[in-house]
């Protein structure tokens, strides 16, 4: 049996195979968000190839990804440890596509939400993240990510 999913360019998988990698596609995003949540900046970059590219939703163009994000998510803990709460996202609807490259493109969405706000939890935003994974020294990294947020959109 094969999996043929939609917009793959006529890549098949094996349905073992694609099970694999569809259950590591899940692991990186869960590794990649609890490092953002616990602002581990250095680790939380190296999920991104170091060319990778980052279209995050306010800006006009792409930015160089590392270099962009380790200084928002530094900035980002000190705000939240002044303001008493915590940011942490959870990651779901993933969507993992095969590439007859090796490489994988997949979508999710991601809601990032506020603990502990004065009333309880809180959901800030919801994101659409589309990304382009490829293997990199055994790991999966990042070369292209495109963000986009429901209110924005």
């Amino acid at each position: 049996m094969t999996v043929d999913l939609a917009g793959t360019a006529g890549h098949t998988a094996p349905a073992g195979e694609f099970a694999a990698l569809y259950a590591q596609a899940q692991r990186f995003y869960a590794h990649q968000m609890r490092l953002l949540d616990t602002h581990d900046t250095g680790r939380w970059a190296d999920t991104f190839a170091e060319n990778a590219l980052l279209h995050p939703p306010l800006l006009p163009a792409p930015v160089r990804a590392r270099a962009f994000l380790a200084g928002y998510v530094r900035r980002g803990a000190a705000h939240r440890r002044l303001a008493g709460g915590r940011l942490d996202h959870w990651v779901g609807m993933l969507d993992v596509r095969p590439q007859a490259d090796g490489s994988l493109h997949t979508r999710c969405s991601a809601l990032a939400y506020l603990t502990p706000a004065p009333e309880g939890p809180r959901a800030l935003h919801v994101y659409v993240m589309q990304d382009v994974l490829v293997r990199s020294q055994g790991e999966w990294r990042i070369t292209h990510r495109r963000i986009t947020r429901d209110d924005l959109a």
